[in-house]
């Protein structure tokens, strides 16, 4: 018996559980509330694609298919019904010599998604066995999923359920009128996993977390079906959808499945609901929605604070099926395979946004507006429990964008305990990402960033108040490259007032940021005014026109026109296939205008814009309380006479073996000494911080003329392959 449990309704993610609940469940660990935690998503996939889900559903919907496409399917369901659990397994990292197998053909049913295959080789290039493998599967599964849409649920996605019940869904009456229908085959098997778990927990409070609209429909179904068949249970909701979409709540209906929805960081919230069920009379909300006298009320009378993130303890991903995840690969795209593949701890580094200006964000709501960093220290504690607890030493931190100065320091603090992790984040393109930076973001395991370009025009990233230009994000996406940073760029086209010569000049900013290789990864979206951003909140600054519609229900998304008329839909077919050319670094000598069916002006950016970004002069001036860092190994050192005219002296010759290379440098006796064993002072497993200021202070205390030294030859060996400055 628990006090709560806690769930993740389907669909959000195949390789990795939506990370909600496990902070939640951190959390109340640190107040002796015992909960459990269910990602209902995976166990109803797991369920739904088994050779019995597979022979249950085909027996179940023994319909007369009305394609050439499902006909074949169906035809093969023996073939799907014999493969499937091999290929789970599989896709779960059991059972990788079924590779071999996979890629051989002649194993797999294939249907219509396998029509791709002639593109694959391409796309994907000499990829490994594995990775073609998983590819393989994942068509296939995609194959069931097409047949399971027509035939069986149309509301069926692998990452969402039903989700246009929850897209914009100004009222309630289209969900409310769908949630009276007979549950569907995919409701079916989740309100049977569903009535099991309550069964063995027996809770007294159940707690949906609902991040996107595509996971509001199941947590309405299962909602009613706890309070049909177990009534004493109370059932709360909360994350990302509620908190951006129903802040404006207004129909009492919704109350017949949900006694309480929370808004923003849920801990107090879940603490004050959870004294509210032990102890009836309690009366202490943080902001919630209930119903009191047959009228919807929001009450906020708690005078507490919210915790600081220091203070709610680390995740808690125990109860999770975490050896049941299945690793996807769907497209040829870098970044999005690191969303679908493997499985990842994911972390916060920072609550919040730290710049909080972007004028297309929620910028109004908690979630971004109130920034709260956590030291690098208890990040790092963090990290090495989760390691601990779930084997797994990959980390996605989930940052709205993560502050450069905090990523110093975990990088830092993982570097000096000797950790082995993988990690990834979203950044927003500043100046602070030196090369040095990300030298040493890659040295501690940063694998990856990804960040909003969004407009690649500087008009509109104004307008956009992002902060950065096009020539600082070149510089730093060319300062991770080099590092060996996958960097993925979020790009937006159709922002208000955009010009069809802007959305063309962007593309070729685009083209050319892929050319000279410093982007790997990108994807197009469209702007969506959303109701919580400063577009949204005042639209006439920003030349658009909301439509208006009266809010009971959800309120995010928000339909409007642009005063300038265009249609920004038609770019969307070109934008999209140019970047999947450009992303396999091919194409790049096309005239933009092909890529188009429709007349578009000439770029007016030249050719060579970024080259030219590139080729600009780097600022040398070092700040005086700039950290001196050297994250190489001690050297070989080798002493030898040098002579000249009649003269000699004693050199040093110093070699240094990194990972990839060896190099050397040859210095004068003492101040070969002297920089051997400042070094030792400025490693980085030394505990001690070294300023620029403080070396060039120990160096005259020594020597004469520090400038000529620290740009000699030398230095500038060691500076390219060890020596930060930070």
């Amino acid at each position: 018996m628990k006090d709560l449990l806690l769930i993740t309704p389907p669909f959000t993610q195949l390789n990795t559980p939506y990370p909600a609940t496990a902070y939640i469940k951190g959390f109340l660990n640190t107040k002796g509330i015992s909960a459990f935690q269910m990602d209902l998503g995976i166990e109803v996939i797991l369920e739904l694609f088994s050779k019995d889900g597979l022979s249950t559903m085909f027996s179940t919907y023994n319909l007369q298919p009305t394609t050439h496409n499902l006909e074949r399917i169906f035809s093969l369901k023996d073939d799907y019904i014999k493969t499937i659990d091999s290929v789970i397994t599989f896709l779960q990292g059991k059972n990788p010599s079924l590779a071999r197998q996979i890629c051989s053909g002649n194993f797999l049913p294939e249907a219509s998604r396998f029509a791709q295959l002639d593109d694959m080789e391409w796309a994907f290039g000499t990829m490994g066995m594995q990775d073609k493998a998983k590819h393989l599967a994942t068509l296939y599964l995609e194959d069931l999923s097409d047949f399971i849409v027509e035939c069986v649920d149309e509301n069926f996605g692998f990452s969402r359920y039903a989700e246009r019940l929850g897209r914009s869904a100004n009222s309630f009456d289209d969900l409310y009128k769908h949630l009276q229908n007979e549950p569907t085959y995919i409701d079916k098997i989740t309100l049977k996993i569903l009535k099991e778990r309550i069964e063995d927990v027996q809770p007294k409070l159940v707690c949906f977390s609902v991040p996107f609209p595509g996971n509001l429909y199941s947590a309405f179904r299962c909602a009613q079906f706890i309070k049909d068949n177990f009534p004493s249970i109370k059932i709360a909701m909360g994350g990302g959808f509620p908190n951006t979409e129903l802040r404006e709540l207004k129909d009492k209906r919704v109350f017949e499945f949900f006694d309480f929805i929370t808004l923003d960081d849920g801990e107090l919230p879940i603490e004050l609901l959870n004294s509210n069920v032990q102890i009836p009379n309690s009366k202490e909300f943080k902001r919630t929605f209930l119903l009191q006298e047959d009228e919807v009320v929001y009450i906020n009378n708690s005078t507490r604070n919210d915790y600081k993130q220091s203070e709610v303890g680390t995740p808690d991903y125990s109860d999770l099926l975490l050896n049941k995840y299945i690793s996807v690969i769907e497209i040829a795209n870098p970044m999005h395979s690191l969303w679908s593949d493997g499985r990842w701890n994911k972390l916060t580094m920072a609550h919040g946004c730290y710049w909080g200006k972007c004028t297309f964000c929620d910028i109004s709501l908690d979630y971004i507006k109130l920034y709260e960093p956590i030291a690098a220290k208890i990040l790092v504690d963090r990290m090495e429990e989760l390691i601990a607890q779930t084997g797994e030493n990959g980390f996605h931190f989930v940052d709205e964008a993560a502050p450069p100065a905090l990523m110093r320091e975990v990088a830092l603090e993982i570097i000096k305990r000797n950790l082995v992790v993988t990690w990834w984040t979203n950044i927003r393109f500043e100046k602070s990402f030196t090369a040095d930076l990300c030298v040493l973001l890659k040295t501690s395991g940063c694998i990856a960033v990804s960040g909003g370009l969004e407009v690649a025009s500087d008009r509109l990233l104004d307008l956009i108040k992002k902060g950065v230009t096009v020539e600082q994000v070149a510089q730093v996406t060319r300062n991770f490259t080099e590092s060996g940073i996958m960097v993925h760029a979020y790009l937006m086209y159709g922002y208000p007032t955009q010009t069809v010569q802007e959305t063309v000049d962007s593309l070729e900013m685009v083209r050319q940021l892929f050319e000279v290789g410093i982007l790997q990864s990108g994807f197009w979206h469209q702007f969506a005014m959303t109701a919580h951003s400063p577009v949204g909140m005042f639209p006439d600054e920003f030349g658009v026109i909301p439509e208006q519609n009266e809010i009971t229900f959800a309120n995010n998304d928000i339909n409007f026109k642009d005063k300038t008329g265009i249609n920004h839909d038609k770019f969307s077919f070109g934008l999209k296939k140019s970047l999947f050319n450009y992303m396999h670094g091919i194409c790049f000598d096309y005239d933009l205008q092909d890529w188009f069916d429709f007349k578009i002006p000439k770029t007016k950016i030249p050719s060579d814009y970024i080259v030219s970004c590139l080729e600009k002069e780097i600022d040398f001036a070092i700040k005086p309380s700039a950290k001196i860092i050297w994250i190489g190994g001690k050297p070989l050192v080798e002493t030898f006479t040098k002579s000249k005219k009649g003269s000699s002296w004693e050199m040093m010759q110093l070699t240094f073996h990194d990972k990839v290379e060896t190099f050397q440098v040859s210095l004068e006796k003492e101040k070969a000494i002297w920089l051997i064993a400042t070094l030792e002072t400025i490693s980085i497993y030394n505990q001690k911080t070294t300023t620029f200021s403080q070396l060039k202070d120990d160096f005259e205390a020594n020597f004469e003329d520090f400038e000529l030294f620290w740009y000699s030859k030398p230095i500038a060996t060691l500076r390219e392959f060890a020596l930060l400055i930070l």
